[in-house]
Formats: structure tokens, C-alpha cells, sequence
């Protein structure tokens, strides 16, 4: 290095100078023709490259052809609680005179969880239902919905 010429950082010999409170231009600060000509003349490393999209708004733009999204005609949807289960659970919690909230509270869950299964809104969740069966007493999957569960002992 020459006399003349400041240093940034690094290992400083005795005889070069030292700037104090410069920084040299990082790579992302060079956007100026001018930037960049200082940074080349100072030895800065200087990277271009060309970014995929630069400046167009691509996150709106359909993936899918909408001629071909006009044409598809499956349904996609969750399947909701069975309007019968829902029935059945509502039937079984009025006779053992619940609230939607002693329910909820008897199972754990909140009471709009309650009120969402028994108005077949809910998507099925088979570890809520159990709970459900369990605290009232009835089953609600399978064949037989809406008999009483059987307290026998476990099958193995």
C-alpha cells in the first residue's frame, strides 16, 4: 500500500495510514454509478447479479391457466359433523341437563366448540367426539349413533 492511501481495517504496517470512523461501502450500498466507481477505486469487492423479476409484482399472478380453473369442477371442502351426530349429542346433553358451557367444561374445550359440533359446523375431530361420547354417555361414531355406550370391560 502507498502512503497516500487510507486503510479501512485490517492489519495496519507502521507506516500506512489508519482512517478512523470511515467504513469502506458495503456491496448492498452500491446502487449509484458513482458508488461504485469509489468502491472499485478504494478495492471493495463488488458483486452484480441479476435478480429474477426485478420490479414486477409476481405474487398476484394465478399459477394455473383460468381457463382451466373455469373447467375444473371438483369441490373441495372439508366434510362437516353429520347433522344426525349432531342431533344425537344435542338430545344427549338436554337429558342429562347440561349447558353448552357444563359440557365444554366436562370435556375440556371451549364452549364454541361445543356449539359449532352441535350446529354441524365443526369439522370432525374423533378425539373431541370421544371426549363427547365419554362425558354423555352415547355413542356418536360409527354404526350405532345415539346408543348408550356399553361400560363393559375393555376389549384386548
Amino acid at each position: 500500500m502507498s502512503k497516500n492511501s487510507a486503510n479501512f481495517g485490517g492489519t495496519v504496517s507502521w507506516d500506512e495510514h489508519t482512517v478512523i470512523g470511515k467504513r469502506a461501502p458495503r456491496a448492498g450500498e452500491l446502487k449509484t454509478e458513482a458508488a461504485i466507481a469509489a468502491a472499485q477505486r478504494a478495492g471493495v469487492a463488488i458483486d452484480t447479479s441479476k435478480k429474477y423479476a426485478a420490479g414486477n409484482n409476481k405474487q398476484h399472478e394465478s399459477a394455473k391457466n383460468t381457463a382451466a380453473l373455469d373447467r375444473e369442477t371438483e369441490e373441495l371442502h372439508h366434510d362437516r359433523v353429520n347433522k344426525d351426530v349432531a342431533r344425537v349429542m344435542q338430545q344427549a346433553r338436554i337429558a342429562k341437563e347440561w349447558t353448552q358451557a357444563d359440557l365444554a367444561r366436562n370435556i375440556n374445550e371451549k364452549q364454541q366448540v361445543v356449539n359449532e359440533y352441535e350446529q354441524s359446523k365443526a369439522i370432525p375431530n374423533q378425539q373431541v367426539l370421544s371426549k363427547m361420547e365419554r362425558a354423555l354417555g352415547v355413542k356418536l361414531r360409527g354404526k350405532d349413533i345415539g346408543e348408550p355406550l356399553s361400560s363393559g370391560p375393555k376389549k384386548k
